[in-house]
């Protein structure tokens, strides 16, 4: 593994391999403390978009492996604006040991991995979310102690969220269902690449319209919000479109009575999720929230560390 920059590019091993470091980890922590193995190492860290949770997960997991993490903002960057993307790269390549980079565009980390001559790790681009997929299928491993065969329910927009489910779903073979409004499906091609991995893994990869029909006997139920950053223009439109799409309990009701309730936060509290579902004993959302630090620990391990 060269870089993370789609689940879509790993193969179940490789996903299993990141997942068993984060969970080895996360024990060696939780007893005392990480080795530090990444000591006088450090990592670029280029964010066009705001985050709490990619922010502080990732400079923590640094700091807790004896490296070093730099904030870039987009006024200091400004990627393909200020300076061209392949110059950003081969500069950053010269001062760090790998680059971590949040953007609106999928092509922009495809095109720093094409010019660094260091690893580059995807915190989010519009077409995939790696990073968040491998914490929320940690999380599920530690809650039921198994992933193969577990069915996730997905209802919302099909963006790059649901894309990492579809991918990492179809690789690891997870029954994965979107469900969507017309016009907000997750793209054809994400749709193509998890059901031709799931060819392999035995996993039922679906479409559907209906989010009771997609819950039915859910093991997990993941939601997310309506409009994203960049979509603000969209808000009233996107409300409207969504409405009926909300995870309330009586949608929660239709799943299994372990199910678990999942969202990658921030959350849009009343509009796509509940406070009675988001603060019930079956949301993991915060155990979600704290295994990003845990599983891109492993990412930066695997790829600075040689683990």
């Amino acid at each position: 593994m060269e870089h993370l920059l789609c689940v879509a590019d790993l193969s179940p091993d490789e996903i299993w391999h990141i997942l068993k470091t984060a969970r080895d980890l996360k024990a060696e922590w939780k007893a005392g403390g990480n080795e530090p193995i990444l000591a006088g190492k450090s990592l670029a860290m280029i964010f066009e978009k705001p985050s709490l949770r990619t922010r502080v997960s990732f400079d923590v997991a640094m700091a807790h492996l004896g490296g070093h993490a730099v904030y870039l903002s987009p006024a200091e960057i400004g990627l393909g604006k200020r300076e061209s993307v392949a110059d950003v790269a081969r500069v950053l390549s010269g001062y760090v040991q790998a680059i971590e980079a949040r953007v609106f565009a999928h092509h922009h980390v495809e095109e720093l991995a094409a010019h660094a001559g260091v690893p580059v790790i995807n915190g989010l681009s519009d077409f995939c979310h790696p990073c968040q997929v491998l914490g929320d299928v940690l999380t599920m491993w530690e809650m039921r102690d198994q992933v193969q065969g577990q069915k996730l329910a997905f209802v919302g927009d099909g963006h790059n969220m649901a894309h990492s489910l579809l991918f990492i779903g179809g690789k690891l073979g997870i029954h994965t269902t979107i469900a969507s409004p017309e016009g907000y499906e997750p793209h054809p091609a994400a749709v193509r690449l998890a059901q031709a991995a799931a060819k392999e893994s035995g996993a039922r990869i679906e479409v559907v319209r209906d989010p009771f029909e997609a819950v039915a006997d859910a093991d997990v139920v993941y939601s997310d919000v309506w409009t994203s950053m960049g979509q603000e223009a969209e808000r009233q439109e996107r409300l409207s479109r969504f409405a009926g799409y909300q995870v309330d309990s009586a949608m929660m009701a239709r799943a299994r009575s372990h199910a678990l309730f999942m969202h990658c936060l921030p959350a849009h509290r009343g509009e796509e999720v509940t406070d009675e579902v988001i603060e019930s004993p079956n949301s993991v959302v915060f155990a979600e929230a704290e295994n990003r630090l845990h599983a891109q620990k492993a990412v930066l391990a695997i790829l600075m560390g040689g683990l």
